[in-house]
């Protein structure tokens, strides 16, 4: 980690960087205890040696689970989902930096994220459909329709297809395409200009895009209502104002 931001990939690069039991739990435990760690700023979610992620592991995880009965298939199920509440609610931005596969949780992850920068070379895919499964995973029902529309999102959870890199920028599942070559670099400027701003303001702001997905509009202006006077009473609020009246860049240090 450095300058406030932490970097994390999935460390299998040799089979495309599945997920298995154990990581879903350390991812889920991390993003968990973000929320109370204070030292990072932005988190950067990453490729490696070529790819983001292919999901669930058939050997480590697929296999295993059809040995489970239900009690211990529902107890994975909500781990895996536990991941992506724990994303949601860290309180830090969360991007992910997409190249070549990023299927299965592997797309999850991304989709749970706060921005997406990927590579010409990304292929994105909700695959369940593909192992027998329902495309309901992981809130991809709820949240995906909400970056690329109903009918996008039908399709993709239906037929467990590809969505093409070109696809989801137009789509807007993606942020932007980046060449493969500068995606770190891309990411990590993305990440230092995030990391440079109110960061317990950024804090709120992600907590109010969460809880405001299941908000009448009513409740929603009164949320940020409170939400803008918590932030109004941090140091930060105060440095911008005297930043502006001296016509200079404020530099926000996150009380």
């Amino acid at each position: 980690m450095s300058e406030g931001i932490a970097h994390v990939t999935l460390d299998r690069p040799e089979r495309k960087n599945p997920l298995t039991f154990e990581s879903y739990a350390e991812l889920r435990d991390w993003f968990r205890d973000l929320a109370y760690d204070d030292t990072v700023k932005v988190v950067i979610f990453g490729s490696n040696g070529g790819n983001f992620s292919s999901g669930g592991d058939v050997h480590d995880i697929i296999g295993p689970l059809t040995r489970m009965d239900m009690k211990q298939l529902l107890a994975f199920t909500r781990m895996t989902g536990d991941l992506v509440k724990a994303i949601l609610n860290c309180g830090k931005p969360v991007i992910a930096a997409v190249d070549g596969i990023c299927v299965g949780a592997g797309a999850i992850i991304a989709m749970a994220s706060d921005m997406r920068l990927a590579t010409p070379a990304a292929k994105t895919a909700f695959l369940f459909t593909r192992v027998g499964l329902a495309g309901c995973d992981m809130g991809a029902c709820a949240i995906l329709p909400r970056l690329i529309g109903q009918g996008r999102a039908a399709e993709l959870l239906y037929s467990g297809r590809s969505m093409t890199a070109e696809e989801g920028e137009r789509w807007g599942f993606y942020n932007r395409l980046v060449p493969s070559e500068t995606l770190e670099a891309d990411a990590l400027s993305l990440a230092q200009q995030i990391a440079a701003g109110p960061n317990f303001a950024h804090m709120m702001t992600k907590t109010m895009l969460a809880q405001e997905w299941s908000m009448g509009l009513d409740q929603a202006i009164e949320a940020e209502a409170q939400a803008q006077a918590i932030c109004m009473q941090t140091v930060d609020f105060i440095r911008a104002y005297e930043a502006f009246v001296a016509k200079q860049r404020p530099v926000f240090e996150g009380d």
